[in-house]
């Protein structure tokens, strides 16, 4: 048995994946709704600690604070059997995720990181990257699991955090690019040019990057913004690399610049914005700075 802890719009997919590949999964989710989506496919947990029979638990939450609820708030850890594996596979703090490693250990319970990108269309697809931190025989025995939801699994290293901490470092870059992508963009729409056709240019040059290849034209030229990745969620991971550069040194001017400008973007858009948005923010503000400039 499999237990699976939130089923939102990145855990939901997972596992349904997971079930349709024939593993015997027990649910939960903090939704009523997201858990009745498995009636009749998967044993539906009332209550989080039920998946605590499951030799392997999965866990795909927003962030530390959630897992760390989870995990000791609301008493999963208690009631997990020594030899058990919890997988973190949220956008966590690596050193977060560590310090609630140790904590596991001391009952005995294995804890594994092992965030995700590719998004929801990667979870669905069963594309995803894994990026997995922990013990090699840990990873080795998450194989079979990790096979089914992912086409790139990657050992990021022994250490317990690794994994997130490579992929708070990933969208930073990620981050990076799409802003700095759009600005670029926009600023070529201003001049006269095509966007598809700059698109065309850039995507077969050295400025291409995830951002030009996929966000702007899936997300951003129609104007859907609906990558399923929230905004905010972006920021957090963004905060938490710029933590990690902060912490060992590393020169970060350009990352605190963009994290600074993904900031003020939050701060004027809906709570639920898609971090696609932040090209629509760009777009406003060009509008506002036009309307506001004339004459004195």
């Amino acid at each position: 048995m499999i237990g699976f802890v939130g089923l939102g719009n990145m855990g939901g997919p997972m596992a349904a994946r997971l079930v349709e590949a024939g593993h015997d999964l027990c649910v939960y989710d903090v939704l009523p709704a997201a858990r009745e989506h498995f009636a009749g496919t998967a044993t539906l947990a009332e209550k989080v600690t039920d998946v605590s029979t499951s030799d392997t638990v999965l866990l795909m939450l927003p962030d530390s604070t959630v897992v760390e609820h989870v995990v000791l708030g609301e008493g999963l850890l208690d009631q997990l059997a020594p030899g058990t594996l919890l997988v973190d596979m949220s956008s966590s703090d690596p050193g977060r995720t560590r310090a609630l490693a140790g904590t596991a250990a001391e009952r005995g319970v294995t804890l594994v990181d092992a965030p995700v990108s590719g998004g929801v269309a990667g979870a669905k697809a069963g594309t995803l990257t894994i990026m997995v931190g922990g013990p090699a025989d840990a990873f080795a025995a998450l194989g079979p699991l990790f096979g089914v939801l992912g086409t790139r699994v990657v050992h990021a290293g022994e250490v317990v955090g690794a994994g997130h901490a490579i992929k708070a470092l990933n969208n930073l870059m990620s981050a990076a690019h799409l802003m700095v992508a759009s600005e670029a963009l926009l600023a070529g729409q201003a001049f006269g040019l095509d966007p598809r056709v700059m698109l065309d240019i850039v995507n077969a040059s050295s400025g291409r990057s995830g951002s030009t290849e996929t966000k702007w034209p899936k997300f951003v030229l129609p104007g859907t913004y609906d990558s399923g990745f929230g905004l905010r969620l972006m920021l957090k991971d963004m905060g938490i690399a710029l933590g990690l550069q902060e912490a060992t040194g590393t020169p970060s001017a350009v990352s605190a610049a963009a994290v600074a400008a993904w900031a003020a973007a939050a701060e004027a858009l809906p709570p639920d914005a898609d971090h696609t948005e932040v090209a629509a923010w760009l777009m406003a503000r060009m509008t506002t700075d036009e309307q506001g400039s004339g004459p004195c």
